[in-house]
C-alpha cells in the first residue's frame, strides 16, 4: 500500500531508457515507491540515508544502483536465471533491493555486519513480497572464509566500502571463477589502476573495465569498476577484520 504522506519519486522512463535502455514495470515501479517510503519511515530510528528527496533518491540511490549493472543489463549475462548475487556492506538494501526489483530472476544475498540494519531489511523484503533476497548477518572478511559463501556468487556488489583495493579483497574470495565483482566509486583516479591491478591479481583476478559517467540530473561524476574473477583466491584472502583497511594490498 502507498502512503499517500509520502511524496512520490518521478518517474523518468526517458532517462531510464536513454541511459540504462530499461525501464521499470508499473510493479517495479510501485514497488521502487514502497522501498522509498519504508526507507523514509525507518530512517527516524536508523539514520539510513540522508538522501531523503524524491528526485535525488531517484537518482542517487535507484538509478546508481542500476547504472552499476547496466553493461550487464543490455544483455544480462552474469544475471541470468537462477544467478547469485552479493551485495557487501548493503547498509539500506543499496544497490542489492533495486538490483533485485529490476532483475527479479537472479538471487539476492544482503549482507551487512549491523544486527538492526539487517532487521529492517528484512521488514523491507516482506513489505514488497520479495522471494528472491535473503539477509546475512557478519563481516565480508568473515564471511569470506566461510565454505559456504566463498567462490559460491556470480556476481558481487559493493558501494560505499572502503578503498578499491579493501573492496577488492572482501568480493573476490566470494566469487566463483569467471565471476563479477561491481564497485560503485564516486572519486577515482587513473593513478590508483597500477595499485588495484596488483591487488586484484593476488586475489586471482583482473581489472576488466573501469567506467566513468554523470548522473542524469545533477550530473555529478561516478564509476564503476569490474573486476573477473579469473582463479582460484588464496586461501590466507580475505586478512582477518580490519587488517585490509589498516595494511591495504
Amino acid at each position: 500500500m502507498t502512503n499517500p504522506t509520502t511524496p512520490l519519486l518521478p518517474k523518468m522512463p526517458e532517462i531510464w531508457q536513454q541511459t540504462l535502455n530499461w525501464q521499470p514495470t508499473a510493479q517495479q515501479e510501485a514497488q521502487f515507491q514502497r522501498l522509498y517510503e519504508l526507507i523514509l519511515e525507518g530512517n527516524r530510528q536508523l539514520n539510513l540515508t540522508r538522501i531523503t528527496e524524491p528526485q535525488e533518491f531517484w537518482e542517487k540511490h535507484l538509478w546508481d544502483s542500476l547504472r552499476g549493472i547496466a553493461p550487464q543489463m543490455r544483455f544480462i549475462p552474469s544475471l541470468q536465471a537462477g544467478a547469485s548475487v552479493i551485495d557487501i556492506g548493503t547498509g539500506a538494501g543499496f544497490p542489492g533491493i533495486p538490483i533485485g526489483i529490476a532483475v527479479p530472476n537472479c538471487t539476492i544475498t544482503l549482507l551487512d555486519s549491523t544486527r538492526k540494519k539487517i532487521t529492517f531489511l528484512e521488514k523491507i523484503l516482506i513489505e514488497l513480497a520479495f522471494t528472491n533476497a535473503k539477509t546475512l548477518i557478519g563481516r565480508a572478511e568473515e564471511i569470506g572464509q566461510q565454505s559456504q559463501h566463498r567462490q559460491t556468487y556470480d556476481v558481487a556488489l559493493i558501494r560505499a566500502v572502503g578503498t578499491a583495493s579493501v573492496c577488492a579483497e572482501y568480493a573476490l574470495p566470494l566469487l566463483k571463477q569467471g565471476g563479477l565483482a561491481i564497485i560503485y566509486r564516486g572519486n577515482y583516479t587513473e593513478d590508483q589502476t597500477t595499485t588495484l591491478q596488483n591487488t586484484v591479481k593476488q586475489l586471482g583476478g583482473v581489472v576488466e573495465s573501469i567506467e566513468q559517467f554523470l548522473t542524469p540530473i545533477s550530473t555529478s561524476i561516478r564509476h564503476c569498476l569490474y573486476l573477473r574473477k579469473t582463479a582460484t583466491t588464496p586461501a590466507n584472502f580475505p586478512r582477518a577484520v580490519g587488517v585490509s583497511t589498516q595494511n591495504p594490498l
